[in-house]
């Protein structure tokens, strides 16, 4: 798959513009939600600098990206089993598997989440975040396991999506994390920004990052490991793994950010969505739901209790 290059320097006229809105119109061949995908990928830099889709570019700005010659990926219903825990007209609470990816992407154009919503749904999901994300107001990695919510409705959609911005809503996880932490309870409070090195990671960095708070606590140690629960303050990519990674503590199973030698056991990071909390956009009351720890997670527990 051949990929297409492409540099251009803002001129005054097109300053103020969203970063999205400047590619889409001088890549006209590409949709506006084909670029956003391409700029939360990481494939789009701002003066040597990778930005979000969000950015605003500014007269001088030598905007350098690059685009898949592959043809634009386009979210289709799939009848692909779910795993739900709660629906209604506004909103519906799903278990995800590992290995599942959240929406269409290059690499996983089909057998995600989307796919299986929008056959589900009937097309029923709200469209703020674009034909590729319909109704996600968050999400979790494809190796990472759990509840996650899905907006049907606009109105939810900005309900939810407000909750994420002010940190009220209620987001735990599970984890097991090489060696011993020395605090039982403690917050990892550091900025994460996508690597200047490698686009695909992201960082802790001062650098064109956001603030980004992880607060932990010890549930049970072991001799090489240890099991906490982690709530998110904030929701940043890669947020815990970034996090633990950056306290000399990675994930188990962490191909990423954890160490070489990948415990291939666990297909990517022991990481489970355990709870989730929020208030519901029409009737004001409060739900929370859980999850109980997956097969993956629990044999690997048994394994390292073992030792």
């Amino acid at each position: 798959m051949n990929n297409m290059e492409y540099t251009f320097v803002v001129d005054s006229a097109q300053a103020g513009q969203r970063i999205d809105k400047f590619l889409s119109e001088n890549i006209p061949d590409k949709s506006r939600s084909f670029i956003a995908s391409v700029i939360e990928d990481g494939a789009a830099v701002v003066n040597n600098r990778t930005v979000s889709k969000s950015y605003k570019v500014t007269a001088g700005d030598e905007v350098c990206v690059t685009v898949s010659e592959a043809c634009e990926l386009e979210a289709v219903p799939q009848n692909i089993p779910l795993d739900i825990v709660y629906e209604d007209d506004d909103l519906i609470v799903v278990n995800k598997p590992k290995g599942m990816v959240v929406h269409p992407a290059a690499g996983n154009p089909h057998g995600t989440l989307v796919n299986a919503l929008l056959y589900h749904c009937q097309g029923n999901l709200s469209g703020i975040n674009g034909v590729l994300r319909p109704g996600i107001v968050h999400r979790i990695d494809k190796n990472t396991s759990g509840l996650l919510v899905v907006a049907k409705s606009d109105r939810a959609h900005f309900s939810l999506s407000e909750q994420i911005k002010e940190h009220s809503m209620t987001r735990e996880y599970r984890a097991v994390i090489y060696g011993h932490l020395k605090e039982q309870d403690g917050e990892v409070d550091a900025p994460i920004g996508r690597s200047t090195i490698d686009r695909k990671r992201m960082c802790v960095t001062d650098k064109n990052s956001k603030h980004a708070v992880t607060h932990y606590t010890v549930l049970e140690e072991f001799r090489d490991f240890s099991y906490i629960s982690c709530r998110l303050e904030t929701g940043r990519t890669h947020q815990i793994r970034v996090h633990m990674s950056y306290i000399g503590h990675p994930l188990a199973g962490d191909d990423v950010y954890g160490p070489k030698k990948v415990i291939t056991e666990l297909s990517g990071q022991c990481l489970h969505a355990v709870r989730l909390g929020f208030i519901h956009p029409v009737s004001g009351d409060y739900m929370e739901f859980t999850s109980e720890l997956p097969d993956y997670f629990n044999k690997f527990l048994d394994k390292v209790r073992k030792r």
